[in-house]
């Protein structure tokens, strides 16, 4: 059965506080080598059926007005796994 995965990431300009506490979090556990954390959210559409180009175009719309708050989160990626 193929699935729809929608990534979606707090916009740059914002910050991000759970980012910024596993980041802090990482430099008390000794974690080296990584400059920040930012966390997003990730949707597994599971789909009945074939992909076509309309469910994909389906499923960026559902993610920009449905799964994502435009106002302070960007949907960074709409892909096909199987």
């Amino acid at each position: 059965m193929p699935t729809i995965v929608v990534d979606v990431m707090p916009k740059a300009e914002l910050l991000d506080p759970q980012g910024k506490a596993v980041s802090g979090a990482f430099a008390r556990l000794g974690v080296e080598g990584f400059s920040g954390v930012r966390i997003g959210k990730r949707f597994e559409l599971a789909v009945d059926g074939e992909v076509t180009e309309e469910l994909l175009a389906e499923a960026r719309r559902v993610a920009d007005e449905v799964l994502s708050n435009s106002v302070i989160e960007d949907v960074v990626g709409v892909e096909v796994v199987e």
